[in-house]
């Protein structure tokens, strides 16, 4: 049979200097005289299994304190696990360690390479599941009873497929409801964003508008000028004899005439004449301004008119630019369609909502039968058990309900229903059971999942509170068989249950200059004789409780 726990080593920890311990496979029972240092080595198992740490665990004088366990994942498919956080897997085995500072930090490893403690213990509570005292008052959390159903109804594929449909109906109807909310605030600026896009739409902007206009009643602002200052140019060009055309044509003529003597002004000569042309085209093309330019008052108006519009809008739009109006206009007219077409969305996507709705429920429904199909059974098989452990009478019953909205769980409560008397009403184990009732029924819990499910390794921390004699010889007798299948580590005061261990320990306290120190050693058949008797007699040793425990060692061998 695999085991996950190989070996614990602590260093550093608490009243514990240094130990190893080496565990095997099945049931393997720690015990010890009270106070000698049972839960310290607990307590730092759970330190590799990522619980918080505290300074307060370091043994007074050192600078930190180690805790490393060894853990066999052969029988495990752990690989997707370590791929998932992006860690080294290196197949059968797998250390765990814990390092922490006297000046407050601690730090994770596993194999060697540093991790994140909620990663850590991701991993730790796949690898052990510490059940101590505390841990019965989990019989009172809906939760945990309705995983204890799943786990023993085997829901698994029915839970993964119920959650794969919750969330895709969650998601859907969460768009759904962005949606809503995202029409109702388009419909309360619909009003206002109509009439400003329609502002934009009939002000028929033009690219370049702007510009141009501005040009214009610039022109037309001043027309008097400018004509005055045109027709002043056309007379210096050409209305008089001493105009720049007529002695410009002097200087052509000129210049021909003694070009006849001097050829090497023919080149000058061609140039005046080249610019003579030139000017009288700009003279011509002035003449044709001076027509174009009109003082004209009403189109000033219209001018004005025009660019107040524009210079408003870009006012109240806080823009510079007619471009800029444009694309707003543009960014209105996309969001009015969009408000046009979110009915039609929106009624789509509620039909899609609904369908993905119904399917959630569907599977709801088959996930609760399938809970519901197997309480019966876990009934039967839970008041055996409990019977077995002299609760003749007890009647267990999984009360369930609908809830009205689904969550990730599904569509069920379900609360433990209890009773350990004749003619006493069922109620919810929380109410009715005691400490001892409550520690029984969870070892019958317990015992039942690990017979469901491949729980690699189980700690029992005194879950034989409130037991003695028959019930708890028999509390060890389910310890016992539960470890013909997984690995199972017991602390515990009674010899009842010590005597079905196939591997004993003690934990004890050793002093010595003015130290004490807490150790831990595995018994030899003769020692497992001693602690037995002392734990049938007390600290004074009888004859007759030796005996008696080699009596109960023996018997348990058969």
């Amino acid at each position: 049979m695999e085991y996950m726990l190989k070996s614990l080593y602590i260093q550093n920890f608490a009243l514990i200097d240094s130990l190893r311990i080496a565990f095997d496979s099945g049931f393997s029972v720690i015990s010890g005289e009270t106070g000698a240092g049972k839960s310290i080595i607990l307590g730092a198992l759970s330190l590799i299994l990522g619980q918080r740490a505290d300074t307060r665990h370091i043994k007074q004088g050192s600078e930190k304190c180690v805790i490393e366990g060894v853990f066999d994942l052969s029988a495990y498919d752990l690989a997707p696990f370590f791929e998932e956080l992006d860690w080294v897997y290196e197949g059968d085995e797998c250390i765990l360690r814990r390092e922490i500072w006297n000046n407050g930090k601690s730090r994770a490893f596993v194999n060697d390479s540093p991790v994140y403690l909620n990663d850590l213990k991701g991993l730790g509570d796949k690898l052990i599941d510490i059940h101590s005292q505390h841990q019965n008052l989990s019989l009172n959390d809906n939760l945990f009873q309705l995983n204890v159903v799943d786990l023993l109804a085997d829901t698994a594929m029915e839970r993964a497929e119920f959650g794969k449909a919750y969330t895709a109906y969650r998601s859907s109807e969460k768009a759904m409801n962005d949606l809503r909310e995202q029409s109702r605030k388009n419909r309360e600026e619909e009003d206002y964003l109509r009439f400003q896009y329609t502002a934009l739409a009939e002000a028929n902007l033009q690219p370049g508008e702007q510009e141009r206009l501005e040009e214009e009643l610039e022109t037309v602002t001043h027309a008097e000028e400018i004509k005055t200052g045109l027709f002043a140019v056309t007379s210096l060009l050409s209305e008089d004899e001493r105009s720049v055309e007529s002695m410009l044509r002097t200087v052509a003529d000129t210049l021909h005439n003694v070009q006849r003597f001097y050829p090497r002004l023919a080149e000058v000569a061609a140039r005046v004449d080249s610019v003579f042309i030139e000017l009288k085209d700009v003279r011509e093309e002035i003449s044709g301004y001076f027509e174009e330019v009109e003082f004209d008052p009403g189109r000033r108006q219209l001018l004005e008119e025009r660019l107040s519009t524009l210079y408003d809008l870009q006012k109240k739009h806080s823009v510079t630019t007619v471009e800029e109006l444009t694309g707003l206009r543009d960014k209105m007219a996309r969001k009015l369609e969009n408000i046009d077409s979110l009915d039609e969305r929106l009624k789509a996507l509620e039909k899609e909502t609904e369908e993905k709705k119904k399917t959630m429920m569907a599977k709801a429904g088959s996930l609760s039968k399938k809970r519901k199909d197997a309480a019966p059974r876990i009934e039967k098989e839970l008041v055996e058990r409990l019977a077995y452990l002299r609760m003749p009478n007890v009647k267990f019953l999984c009360d369930f309900k609908t809830k009205e909205i689904p969550d990730v769980t599904g569509a069920d409560t379900v609360q433990f229903l209890f009773s350990a008397n004749k003619n006493v009403a069922l109620q919810l184990v929380s109410q009715i059971a005691s400490g001892g009732e409550m520690s029984r029924l969870m070892l019958c819990i317990k015992a039942m999942i690990a017979g469901a499910t491949s729980l690699p390794t189980i700690i029992f921390d005194e879950i034989d509170t409130g037991t003695s004699g028959e019930v708890a010889d028999r509390v060890g007798a389910i310890m016992e068989e539960m470890g013909t299948r997984m690995q199972v580590i017991g602390i515990t005061h009674l010899p009842q249950i010590a005597s079905k261990g196939s591997t004993h320990f003690l934990v004890y306290k050793e002093e010595g200059d003015n130290i004490v120190t807490t150790r831990i050693k595995e018994l030899t058949s003769g020692e497992r004789v001693q602690e037995i008797a002392r734990m049938l007699s007390g600290a004074k040793i009888t004859e007759q409780a030796v005996e008696n425990a080699k009596v109960m060692l023996n018997r348990n061998k058969i």
